[in-house]
């Protein structure tokens, strides 16, 4: 079978109802396909994906961070809690440490100083992240779908940075 070859959809099922109309985009219970046998749409989707060796990560990593909306009033800092978005996966986080800020320009870390917070909101950091239990990851530049994630408030769900995983570290025995 070929996977890029045109399909045509029997039926749709959604909320249990069978022969729907079911809008582009939106989630179904299931779907029939005319002269497919679902084992064969399973082999081929099997063959043409590779899946990778995702990482047990050990909670903690190093990151780079983009502050797209910090709430008034509030400074990102080392000991900073937040919610941590990444492929499925949403954990408890803290920011354990600001490793250095990024030159926007270069996309590169400053040899600055170590910073020790950001207040204004299209900063750029490097930092390492704490989660609360081991999650599944990968670094960006390995496989980019486990490699993105977003921050976001504990109070109010609102999206506060977005950021990559660079690289993984031991967690530190000091918490």
């Amino acid at each position: 079978m070929d996977i890029e070859a045109a399909l045509q959809v029997d039926s749709a099922e959604e909320n249990n109802r069978v022969g729907v109309v079911v809008p582009a985009g939106q989630n179904t219970d299931g779907v029939e396909i005319l002269d497919i046998m679902e084992q064969e749409l399973k082999d081929e989707v099997q063959e043409s994906t590779p899946i990778p060796d995702v990482q047990q990560v050990k909670p903690e990593f190093v990151a780079h961070l983009q502050i797209v909306d910090l709430p008034a009033n509030v400074i990102f800092i080392a000991g900073y809690k937040a919610i941590l978005h990444i492929h499925s996966a949403v954990e408890e986080c803290e920011i354990i440490e600001l490793i250095s800020q990024i030159d926007l320009k270069t996309r590169k870390p400053m040899k600055t100083k170590k910073i020790m917070h950001v207040s204004k909101n299209g900063t750029a950091v490097v930092c390492r992240i704490q989660v609360s239990n081991s999650i599944r990851v990968e670094n960006f530049s390995d496989f980019l779908q486990f490699g993105k994630f977003t921050l976001r408030t504990q109070a109010t769900g609102k999206t506060i940075a977005v950021g990559i995983v660079t690289e993984f570290t031991c967690a530190s025995s000091s918490a």
